[in-house]
């Protein structure tokens, strides 16, 4: 829509997606059926992993804390670690996060994030500690919760760790009030443990996966470092940033954590790549986000002649924008997003839906010149290219019906060449009834499985309908 340069390639899915991509078609036939401003930037992780610091924010000064801050700390100091994912074979570091002690048997708690590049690759990478009083050991990874950034850890040798105590996690029944003082501590950047004062904003809205709103600063290097209350007891894990924003930080809350501590307190270590877990865990997310996302009414855009599928706002965010005039062409954009998304690995995150749509104006083209336009916008949509992570796009087009509506839509799908069963949809749509107005909408899926991937394409398409008042000719 007026973006990208078309790009659809054309390379082979791997058997099972090419299989299933001939059941695809078959939306195309059910699809007359009748139905009874830009996006914000997601939070980036407080890690030095992936965030790097620049000049000025290596170079910003803590704000000072209070009494209680300090006492805070130094009750915690002990139980702070320095969470390091090093190359096998040297002692580079790849990745530094914080951690923390949540066992007498010296089991840690860190984000997933930090020590994604060891869950993927255990035969690459290992794991060590450091804590502020100079120890270090060797960890073993137990598990984790991928869709809350969680990582439970062991050290190899307990006996360093022995005897520092654990921090306290709050009653499941306790509710802070917002506006309360929380404290966070970690290692920013790298430069030495430290506390950051700020206050608690209660749970983020329209957050699909449950995060809380942090009134404070977290650095790259914090990640997996605690968050406490006055009492000193954990109301949450360190784990995003918003960089276009001040003093807006993110928390993992509580309760998954004292779920994970549980589910993997006796796990073996992982030693082999974790993909199938990886895997087992967003299947289970994707099969949520679909049902709850299905059970939900679309939206009406307010168009004059068509009904086009905005989804609701209970888990995301919509941005329109006004309408623009470019090069005789009028046209209005809206765009919706979720701001929760699951990060796996670099700059793979998954777990999320779009949706958006424009509307176009070209009374002042003529027929030729719109055609020419509209048909170019639709052509330039990018669907997606073989990468290390997933497949190349395979697509099929149709021109299809909806009430008497002639609708042009393109279906592709991309499967995820480590995540078995996991795949990217992409369902483009354009009117083709008038010949100087129309609307285009794209919805798109990440992290489906191929079932969902069809009763979504299929719901999106049901969106899709002529509501022209009776004295508009059709």
């Amino acid at each position: 829509m007026l973006t990208a340069a078309s790009r659809r390639s054309g390379r082979a899915l791997p058997l099972q997606a090419a299989r299933a991509l001939l059941v695809l078609t078959t939306l195309f036939l059910f699809a007359g059926r009748s139905p009874a401003a830009p996006p914000a930037s997601a939070p980036l992780p407080a890690s030095a992993a992936t965030a790097a610091p620049s000049a000025s924010a290596a170079a910003a000064e803590p704000a000072p804390v209070s009494g209680t801050g300090q006492r805070i700390y130094e009750r915690n100091r002990p139980l702070l670690l320095q969470v390091r994912t090093l190359l096998k074979t040297q002692d580079s570091q790849a990745s530094v996060g914080s951690g923390f002690l949540v066992s007498a048997e010296g089991h840690l708690i860190t984000n997933y994030h930090v020590v994604s590049q060891y869950a993927l690759q255990p035969k690459r990478y290992r794991l060590v500690y450091a804590t502020i009083d100079g120890k270090q050991g060797a960890l073993q990874l137990l598990a984790f919760d991928v869709l809350r950034d969680l990582a439970l850890l062991r050290p190899v040798d307990p006996a360093p760790l022995a005897g520092r105590g654990t921090v306290n996690l709050a009653p499941e029944a306790d509710n802070i009030g917002r506006g309360a003082r929380i404290f966070s501590l970690g290692n920013p950047l790298d430069v030495g443990f430290a506390v950051a004062e700020g206050t608690y904003n209660g749970p983020v809205e329209r957050s699909f996966i449950k995060t809380l709103f942090f009134g404070g600063s977290l650095s790259p290097g914090m990640s997996g470092g605690p968050a406490l209350d006055e009492q000193g007891r954990l109301v949450g894990v360190n784990v995003a940033a918003r960089r276009d924003g001040e003093q807006v930080s993110f928390l993992v809350p509580a309760a998954p954590v004292r779920a994970l501590l549980a589910r993997g307190r006796e796990a073996k270590p992982i030693t082999e790549p974790a993909y199938p877990e990886i895997t087992r865990q967003l299947l289970a997310h994707e099969a949520d986000l679909t049902e709850r996302f299905l059970a939900q009414p679309w939206r009406d855009a307010g168009h004059p002649r068509y009904r086009i599928p905005v989804p609701q706002e209970l888990w995301m965010r919509c941005w329109g924008r006004a309408p623009q005039v470019e090069r005789g062409l009028q046209f209005e954009r809206s765009d919706c997003e979720m701001d929760s998304r699951v990060y796996v690995a670099g700059r793979l995150q998954t777990g999320y839906l779009t949706v958006r749509h424009e509307t176009y104006d070209g009374s002042k083209l003529g027929t030729l010149r719109f055609a020419e336009r509209y048909s170019s916008s639709f052509q330039n949509e990018f669907m997606g290219a073989d990468d290390p992570t997933r497949t190349a796009p395979r697509c099929v087009e149709r021109t299809i019906e909806r009430e008497g509506l002639p609708l042009r839509a393109v279906i592709c799908v991309r499967a995820y060449k480590k995540l078995e069963g996991l795949h990217d949809l992409s369902v483009l749509v354009a009117t083709l009834d008038a010949t100087q107005t129309g609307a285009q909408g794209r919805l798109d899926a990440h992290g489906v499985s191929f079932a969902n991937a069809q009763r979504l394409a299929q719901h999106y398409l049901d969106g899709f309908a002529w509501i022209a008042p009776k004295n508009v000719s059709r």
